[in-house]
């Protein structure tokens, strides 16, 4: 079947006017003095509402993907599940409305950055809702989600000049900082224990245990 084609476009269509009727809606509330002065900060704001919105909702769900389907975890290319399948449905139309929105709202040149992660993140998540590969790999790219939900606070906290409240300081240095310390660490370790069973399998054979499924990722 071609992808354009594929039942998977309703899905993706959904989620976009989904994200556009909620950019629509949160246009109607209040804004915050120094934010309404200025229409780029304006933008920015209903920009960074809808990003916020998105944060919550993907990372809690990313979470209870791998809680429910744990595999995802090891087979980041086969592992599927139908929750999982919809969450990157769901977060491939974000980055469809916020790609649409940067360009449409003339902030393409300021937000290229942006552009060009959101065409990478739809080119790895098109994989999963198009031919059903990498969905458990699209859902642990999700979990970074997590931190962005202290990121944007920390965003639109500055936006509005209030980095001088307490709350800014501590998403931004403390919540935050801890966060990616720990993810940072983490992988810091798995990298080294990674190489150490490189350098077993590859200089010291012998030492090698005998079941070999212990170190399938060396074999494969």
């Amino acid at each position: 079947m071609l992808p354009l084609l594929h039942p998977a476009l309703p899905l993706l269509l959904g989620a976009t006017l989904t994200f556009r009727a909620l950019r629509r809606a949160l246009c109607r509330l209040p804004l915050p003095a120094h934010v309404r002065t200025d229409p780029l900060r304006t933008w920015r704001w209903h920009n960074l509402l809808v990003s916020f919105a998105h944060s919550i909702v993907s990372g809690i769900w990313a979470l209870l993907c791998l809680w429910q389907t744990p595999e995802m975890l090891v087979e980041i290319e086969t592992a599927w599940s139908l929750s999982g399948y919809l969450l990157v449905c769901f977060s491939a139309g974000y980055f469809i409305h916020d790609t649409v929105d940067i360009v449409v709202s003339h902030q393409a040149r300021a937000s290229w950055e942006y552009l060009v992660h959101h065409v990478m993140a739809m080119g790895a998540f098109f994989s999963g809702i198009f031919w059903s590969s990498f969905v458990g790999g699209g859902v642990l790219t999700l979990l970074v989600e997590v931190s962005n939900i202290f990121l944007t606070i920390r965003m639109m906290m500055k936006i509005n000049n209030a980095q001088d409240l307490l709350l800014y300081r501590y998403a931004g240095q403390r919540t935050l900082g801890t966060f990616l310390l720990g993810i940072l660490l983490m992988l810091d370790v798995m990298i080294l224990i990674y190489f150490s069973r490189l350098l077993r399998s590859d200089f010291c054979p012998g030492l090698v245990p005998g079941q070999q499924h212990k170190d399938k990722f060396l074999t494969e």
